[in-house]
């Protein structure tokens, strides 16, 4: 199995990555597919205001299968069986996400919103979203709360790097307020690092809120 087109994104690294897809609603991302894609493919995607992007984790260091895993909804402490979480260490690494379609462009090339995947991923196929099909109101979550996570509140930086436009900005607080951090870490002293494209930041979290320190621009 070939990838048919791989993700821009402006997550650099895993680090800081939505543990889901739609949660930083304002971060966008390209599909650009392969030469051998031609714009037939993807003839009528445009009527869709959804898609489902099958795709691969590429960045592991190696491919670790885990019969058990440590969900952050439980803490970090509690296992259940990989089958039961959205655990990359699979035996087959596939991930699953449901992105907002923005625009359908020569290339073909789709934009798109709300994606939870790192620059370079590779897609393997794309199907539209259903949602008479694809949305079960009445389901059960297990052991993940039906509610999202408390949010953090993010503090920025007085002096902003100049250029960064309101959804650069919506984007980067939405990423943030998830908690990037493991779960089991909870050190108030701690500095962690984070490159969300066009950006580098430094922050720490302490008492529900996440100080950026540092916000600047990288090549």
């Amino acid at each position: 199995m070939q990838p048919i087109a791989h993700v821009r994104s402006p997550y650099a690294e895993k680090f800081g990555v939505p543990r889901q897809s739609g949660l930083a609603a304002h971060v966008q991302a390209s599909v650009v597919f392969a030469p051998e894609i031609t714009q037939d493919f993807v003839r009528g995607l445009e009527s869709f205001s959804h898609i489902w992007l099958l795709w691969g984790f590429h960045c592991l260091d190696e491919q670790t299968i885990r019969p058990t895993v440590r969900p952050p909804r439980l803490g970090g402490n509690k296992r259940v069986g990989v089958f039961a979480s959205r655990s990359p260490f699979r035996p087959n690494p596939i991930g699953l996400s449901a992105v907002r379609v923005l625009a359908v462009e020569p290339g073909p090339v789709l934009r798109v919103a709300g994606a939870d995947m790192v620059d370079g991923t590779p897609i393997y196929d794309i199907k539209p979203y259903l949602p008479y099909a694809d949305s079960i109101p009445d389901a059960s979550s297990g052991f993940v709360a039906s509610t999202p996570c408390k949010l953090l509140r993010v503090e920025l930086p007085k002096e902003m790097p100049a250029g960064l436009d309101s959804d650069y900005i919506s984007a980067l607080c939405e990423s943030l307020a998830q908690d990037p951090r493991p779960a089991y870490q909870d050190d108030p002293a701690r500095v962690y690092h984070m490159i969300l494209h066009p950006c580098e930041l430094d922050f720490t979290v302490s008492g529900g809120v996440l100080r950026v320190s540092t916000l600047r621009r990288i090549p």
